[in-house]
């Protein structure tokens, strides 16, 4: 179960095969470094200077929880931190605080242990066109993970084992890929290789960041399928970062929507798309193509994703959302339990508010806030959850995917 920080608890699942605990990564802004006399004061006081320069707030206290055999998506727009989330999982980034667990044991910081956690957790970058060696083949690319961290069995050859993580991704007949080169294979092609490497030394945590976004459309509900089988038939936990809440609905078992490097909803998939109680996964969903809709769309929220290097005070979406209070402007709102399981950051839905805070009001586009004082649901001191403004769509299963266009083995 993906949870959001002191979220009721939810059923017992089991122990997380990985999880984070309060994650926050800063990224400090590093000045032009100038010349002469000036320099040179400037890099011996570096140290002073740095304590007090601006930082990126990229991810701030997050918390999340991997359960094993299950697919878990983190939604969110560009710039909302999902990406710097999954560098810190896989420990490509060091985090300013919080820290990882794997089985409920702490992973250690620094560099110590860091192959036998990269066996455990292996990622699938974004763009398949710059994560493969444009001068080495298919056979190179899955031959050195293989050799560095030693998972060539005896009585087996190489060529053996290769081929079986090409077919493994769909890439048949194997022994024509062996000796291509990225160029020659297309965008779908690179991306199995790609995710072939990742297999290659038996990970048990695959972190998809964003693996369809730079293919084409009609090649993408190949690789959503791929994901699906290693998740049904070998049991792998994946986490799936993605844009597209839609593909999100179809592949995972959960949905963490992630805004301004905070998680603000987190629930079982249906949930989150039929049911959703954040204003921002409701924006989400409106933006959604769903060609089932009967009215146009009508986005209720304007703008886009605040500035990381200055985040709004209080809830970070306060200054685009709707719905937004004046304690939605000073206080981070605690995530509440609107549902066995789906937990939602908003104050719309805190049980409790500060003493001396306002009842609700609704901000018009057109004006500065109303207060809401007919709305019935003041008299009970909660405001209702916004209605989503669209029917939810069907799901599809799995095993009908691939009869409605799924990509061509080999593509």
């Amino acid at each position: 179960m993906t949870q959001l920080q002191d979220a009721a608890p939810a059923p017992a699942t089991g122990t997380p095969l990985l999880e984070a605990r309060h994650l926050t990564k800063h990224f400090p802004l590093h000045g032009h470094r100038s010349r002469g006399k000036r320099g040179r004061a400037y890099r011996a006081n570096r140290g002073q200077a740095d304590r007090g320069r601006s930082v990126v707030h990229a991810v701030e206290n997050v918390s999340l929880a991997l359960q094993p055999g299950q697919i878990t998506a983190v939604v969110g727009e560009s710039g909302s931190g999902k990406s710097t989330l999954a560098r810190l999982l896989c420990r490509l980034l060091e985090p300013t605080s919080g820290q990882l667990l794997v089985d409920g044991r702490a992973v250690r910081s620094g560099h110590r242990g860091g192959r036998s956690y990269a066996r455990l957790v292996q990622m699938v970058l974004q763009d398949p066109f710059s994560s493969l060696n444009p001068v080495h083949d298919v056979r190179y690319h899955l031959t050195r993970p293989l050799q560095v961290h030693g998972m060539l069995e005896r009585g087996t050859s190489l060529d053996e084992t290769i081929m079986g993580l090409l077919e493994r991704v769909a890439l048949t007949p194997a022994d024509q890929f062996l000796r291509k080169y990225p160029h020659e294979l297309s965008g779908g092609q690179r991306q199995r290789v790609a995710i072939a490497r990742a297999l290659a030394v038996r990970p048990r945590v695959l972190l998809a960041d964003e693996p369809v976004s730079m293919l084409d459309v009609s090649i993408r509900l190949g690789i959503l399928n791929l994901l699906a089988d290693l998740r049904e038939r070998e049991g792998m936990t994946i986490l799936y970062i993605t844009h597209d809440i839609a593909s999100a609905r179809y592949l995972a078992d959960e949905i963490a929507v992630m805004y301004a490097g905070r998680l603000v909803e987190s629930a079982p998939a249906t949930s989150v798309t039929d049911q959703p109680a954040h204003p921002y996964t409701q924006l989400l969903l409106s933006a959604a193509p769903d060609p089932d809709r009967p009215e146009p769309v009508q986005l209720s929220g304007r703008g886009s994703v605040p500035s990381l290097l200055t985040p709004p005070p209080g809830c970070r979406f306060h200054p685009r959302c709707p719905h937004a209070m004046e304690i939605c402007s000073q206080l981070p709102p605690p995530p509440a339990e609107v549902a066995p399981g789906h937990v939602s950051a908003c104050w719309l839905h805190a049980p409790e508010r500060p003493a001396g805070t306002v009842a609700p009001a609704e901000r018009r586009h057109d004006g500065p806030p109303t207060r809401l004082a007919d709305d019935p649901s003041h008299q009970q001191g909660r405001q209702t959850r916004p209605a989503l403004r669209h029917p939810p769509f069907p799901r599809p299963r799995h095993g009908q995917s691939k009869e409605a266009g799924d990509e061509p083995a080999g593509h």
